[in-house]
């Protein structure tokens, strides 16, 4: 089941989401979330009029995606960054493309003219993903970011609105 997210949500998001910090490049932060972190963020979210879901698989969550501005200045307000995560025992189901689409459904209600992701590289699990629903590579930063020793190249993939169904 796909919903709205809630605040009773931020702990069981702090859960999904801290593995990612702690074990793993697809992140860039390194220090792990609380539940009262993830209740600021969503407030973020909710102040910028924007969508934030999460997917329930047999009463449990299994993922949350959600899109925030993707740049401060006026200019901007009309594109997004999406970010999406799923906990690895929900993932390769379908689960993440099926919370992906209501995702892009709601941002479709909005005046959002452009999508962006952000995606440390490698990971052919997001850019397959991505791909599949329209998704677009338009930019590739090598060596950008740094974590467990090791320099991440990141990509931007971009999905046009009106180009999406």
């Amino acid at each position: 089941m796909i919903r709205q997210a809630n605040l009773n949500d931020s702990a069981a998001m702090a859960q999904i989401y801290n593995p990612f910090i702690l074990d793993t490049c697809i992140t860039f932060e390194v220090d792990p979330v609380d539940a009262a972190e993830m209740t600021r963020r969503m407030g973020d979210v909710a102040a910028a009029s924007l969508p934030w879901l999460v997917v329930e698989q047999d009463g449990k969550m299994a993922g949350y995606c959600y899109a925030h501005p993707w740049m401060e200045r006026a200019a901007y307000q009309h594109t997004v960054e999406s970010t999406i995560y799923l906990a690895p025992e929900f993932q390769r189901r379908g689960l993440g493309r099926q919370l992906y689409r209501a995702l892009l459904a709601e941002l479709k209600k909005r005046p959002v003219h452009a999508v962006i992701s952000i995606i440390a590289l490698p990971n052919p699990a997001s850019v397959g993903l991505h791909e599949s629903l329209g998704f677009e590579k338009v930019a590739h930063f090598r060596e950008v970011g740094r974590k467990f020793e090791g320099w991440i190249d990141v990509g931007y993939w971009q999905l046009m609105m009106e180009e999406w169904s």
